[in-house]
């Protein structure tokens, strides 16, 4: 059994010393410490960043236009620029996506107030090692292992059999009920935004919630510290997701964290104000037959500034057995991927660190 022991600053498990980063950041250390240095081909240097005309290019997409009563035109070329996002970049910004302002701004001031909370409070419900829920560091399984610098809140939504109670906090006190009512909108955009995304596929529109059963959600709050030496660490390692949908919300007035791989190059993601950010997922990948690609992405940190995110994971019931799609599966296109059964892919994806496109590599023919 691994064994993990807290206390004010650290945790220690089978994997050795962790920092909690907001406890070094309040220290103020002159040196980082050296789990947290990255090899300086993963460092985060200007010239691997585009420039902002780029950026501002990444794919916005109107929710509006695809849902309700439009018809025609109008909804034709958002569903052929959904298409563009899915297969070109794997990311795009949705507006305009019915989530009320007010719900948004709940959550964020939820994950906050738990981030604030004291370590000892925390730490009430810990992450314990080799899984992905309750508060620490995921995905770290060897003592040399680099960690990022961030703090992560995770916890599992739905089915019910998922959810961990005793990892659900009892403070801020409205926690548990904005959670709810977050997660219920995020799922119904979800649910809506893979009609669409089947419908640029020519698959019918309803292809991807009759394969995925009661779907698999879940929540991760990520909360980035100041970082004295931004130029040597990343708030999170590159990777892709193991969901279909990623949904993310970053923080208002947050530090501009988040980068994604294009072209062999960091690209920076300037949030759009009351914007989401969706992202393909491993699952959608094999599903299309690589099609709409998963894109690794990262985050950096800032020297002054902090950055919250919220994030949403939603994939297929871990019960059913996935594959390519027959209709996207021809002699000009192989099948790419061999079948297998999510539960199996999942367990693989929260067993493994984060690197790269590297857990994917389970699915492909090679």
């Amino acid at each position: 059994m691994r064994v993990f022991v807290l206390n004010c600053l650290s945790i220690f498990n089978a994997f050795g010393h962790i920092d909690d980063v907001q406890e070094l950041r309040k220290a103020k250390p002159t040196i980082i410490p050296h789990r947290f240095v990255r090899d300086v081909s993963e460092r985060p240097t200007t010239d691997m960043i585009l420039s902002f005309s780029l950026v501002s290019s990444i794919p916005i997409v109107d929710f509006s236009r695809l849902d309700g009563s439009n018809k025609g035109a109008c909804k034709n070329e958002m569903l052929q620029q959904l298409a563009r996002a899915c297969e070109e970049w794997g990311f795009f910004q949705v507006i305009n996506h019915g989530i009320a302002l007010n719900v948004l701004e709940s959550i964020e001031k939820v994950a906050k107030g738990f981030f604030m909370l004291p370590l000892e409070k925390k730490q009430r419900y810990p992450m314990v090692p080799g899984t992905v829920q309750g508060y620490g560091q995921a995905f770290v399984f060897s003592e040399d292992q680099k960690l990022d610098w961030c703090n992560m809140f995770a916890l599992g939504i739905t089915p019910h059999y998922i959810r961990n109670p005793k990892l659900w906090p009892k403070e801020p006190l409205e926690f548990s009920e904005t959670v709810e009512i977050y997660s219920r909108s995020v799922r119904k955009l979800c649910e809506n935004l893979l009609k669409y995304i089947a419908m640029t596929l020519d698959l019918k529109s309803t292809t991807f919630e009759e394969m995925f059963g009661e779907a698999v959600q879940a929540i991760r709050m990520n909360y980035y510290p100041p970082c004295s030496r931004p130029d040597l660490v990343l708030g999170m390692s590159p990777h892709s997701d193991g969901s279909a949908l990623t949904v993310l919300q970053q923080g208002k007035g947050s530090s501009v964290g988040l980068q994604i791989l294009k072209d062999n190059k960091w690209v920076r993601v300037q949030p759009v104000p009351n914007a989401l950010v969706i992202n393909i997922g491993d699952t959608l990948e094999v599903l299309t037959n690589g099609k709409y690609k998963s894109v690794q992405h990262r985050a950096v940190t800032h020297e002054e500034l902090d950055r919250l995110s919220i994030v949403t994971f939603y994939a297929p019931s871990y019960e059913i057995e996935l594959g390519p799609l027959a209709i996207l599966v021809d002699e000009n296109n192989p099948c790419k991927y061999r079948r297998y059964n999510h539960g199996e892919y999942n367990k693989h994806y929260v067993t493994n660190k984060l690197q790269g496109k590297k857990t994917l590599e389970f699915a492909k023919i090679l």
